[in-house]
């Protein structure tokens, strides 16, 4: 009997060791250009997640929330894009989801995105930016 509960325990109760370190991940924000390639506004941060939500909207993406799993799916793009894992395919999957996001929401022509490691220095906050893309069209 104590030998059933010593193997059943650790399911029960995970014992969350996976991560070899505990790093900032990096935070993906973007710049939409005009035609001569200025900036139209300063940099903004990409699905950023909202301040608040309802609760039924919290237990209904206990559920189902692909646009969440599409958004870790873009941080692990960034974070193997800022290591030289992948870049080119780390890339592309990020531009064709930013792409994709920003079409339909601005009358841009072009944009372009970065990223952004976050991190406390004694008291101040500071960023670091570790990759700045090439600008890209919208159309």
């Amino acid at each position: 009997m104590l030998r059933t509960v010593q193997l059943i325990l650790p399911a029960l109760i995970p014992s969350w060791n996976f991560f070899d370190v505990i790093a900032p991940s990096p935070r993906i924000e973007y710049q939409l250009l005009d035609e001569t390639g200025k900036p139209r506004r300063d940099w903004q941060a990409f699905r950023a997640k909202p301040e608040n939500i309802s609760l039924l909207t919290m237990l209904r993406r206990l559920i189902w929330n692909p646009h969440w799993n599409e958004s870790l799916f873009l941080v692990s793009c960034a974070e193997r894009l800022s290591q030289d894992i992948t870049p080119e395919h780390s890339e592309r999957e990020i531009l064709t989801r930013m792409k994709r996001d920003l079409q339909a929401e601005t009358d841009a022509v072009q944009f372009r995105f970065r990223l952004v490691f976050i991190h406390r220095e004694d008291e101040t906050l500071t960023q670091e930016i570790l990759y700045t893309s090439a600008p890209e069209p919208l159309a």
